[in-house]
C-alpha cells in the first residue's frame, strides 16, 4: 500500500488549468512555449496546456541531441492538433558539440549532459523572446525535492504546471487526461547520453522515492522510522536529495 496521499485527477487537472490561465492573465501574456521530450512529465503539461488556453497560442519544441527519437516526439502531439507553424524541430547538437569543444570538456556525460539541458533553455528563452510568451517547465516534484534537475537548464522556467505532484501523481493526472499509453509506459528519460533512463542513473525507482520524499519532507519522519515503512533504500535516497539540496538556495547572498 502506498504511502503516498491519494489525489483526485480529475480535481487535479481542474486546479492547473485554473493556475495556467491566471497566470496568464496576471502575466498579460497569450503565448506559451514548451520543450517536448516524448516523455510523461512534458506530454502531460502539453495537454493541461491544450486544455487551458487556444492552440494557436501554444508552440512547441523539439530540441533533440540525438537523432534517434523523433517517433517519441510525434506520439505526443500527433493527437493536439496544433497549428503546423507552432511547431518546432531543431537539432542542439551542433551547438551543444561545439560548446563542449570549445570549453574542452571531457568524455563526462554529466558535463555533457548540463550543457544541453542549458541549450534547449537557451533555445526555449528566446524563442519566448520572438513570440512575446512564457516558457513552461515540465518538472515534477520528485524531481525537484531529488534535486535531479540542471540549474539554468531544465530547472529554469517561467512556470510549474506539476511541480507539486510527485511522479507516481502524474501518471495519474496523464491518464486522465487521455496522454497515450504508449508515453505513460515509456521509461522516463532525460535524453542527456544515449540509452539513458532517469531511474537506472538514480538507483532507486520513482515509486520508491516518492513515498520516502513524502514521509521525509512533507510528514518531517526520521531515516529510522521511514525505514519501517517504506522502501530500503530509504537512506539512499534522501542523501541524494540533501546532497543536491544547494540548488534550491543558490545563489547566496550576503
Amino acid at each position: 500500500m502506498s504511502n503516498l496521499p491519494k489525489i483526485n485527477p480529475e480535481e487535479e487537472i481542474l486546479k492547473i488549468q485554473s493556475f495556467i490561465k491566471s497566470v496568464m492573465s496576471k502575466q498579460q501574456k497569450k503565448n506559451v512555449v514548451i520543450g517536448i521530450s516524448g516523455g510523461i512529465d512534458s506530454a502531460t503539461a502539453l495537454f493541461l496546456l491544450k486544455n487551458s488556453i487556444p492552440h494557436e497560442n501554444i508552440f512547441v519544441l523539439y530540441l533533440p541531441y540525438f537523432e534517434n527519437n523523433s517517433e517519441d516526439f510525434k506520439d505526443v502531439i500527433k493527437d493536439i492538433n496544433l497549428p503546423e507553424e507552432n511547431v518546432k524541430e531543431v537539432s542542439i547538437k551542433p551547438i551543444a558539440d561545439s560548446i563542449i569543444k570549445t570549453l574542452n570538456i571531457p568524455e563526462d556525460k554529466i558535463r555533457k549532459g548540463n550543457v544541453m539541458a542549458r541549450v534547449r533553455m537557451i533555445a526555449l528563452y528566446d524563442y519566448a523572446k520572438e513570440i512575446d510568451g512564457l516558457v513552461c517547465g515540465t518538472e515534477n516534484k520528485s524531481e525537484f525535492l531529488l534535486g535531479y534537475f540542471t540549474r539554468f537548464g531544465d530547472g529554469a522556467s517561467d512556470f510549474e504546471p506539476i511541480q507539486h505532484l510527485y511522479k507516481t501523481q502524474v501518471y495519474e493526472v496523464a491518464t486522465k487526461l487521455g496522454v497515450p499509453d504508449k508515453i505513460i509506459k515509456r521509461m522516463p528519460s532525460a535524453n542527456l547520453w544515449e540509452n539513458q533512463t532517469d531511474e537506472e542513473e538514480l538507483g532507486f525507482s520513482y515509486k520508491e522515492a516518492d513515498e520516502v520524499l513524502y514521509l521525509y519532507f512533507d510528514k518531517g519522519m526520521k531515516i529510522e522510522e521511514i525505514l519501517v515503512k517504506s522502501s530500503k533504500n530509504a537512506g539512499k535516497i534522501i542523501d541524494f536529495a540533501n546532497r543536491n539540496s544547494y540548488k534550491h538556495h543558490v545563489p547566496y547572498l550576503i
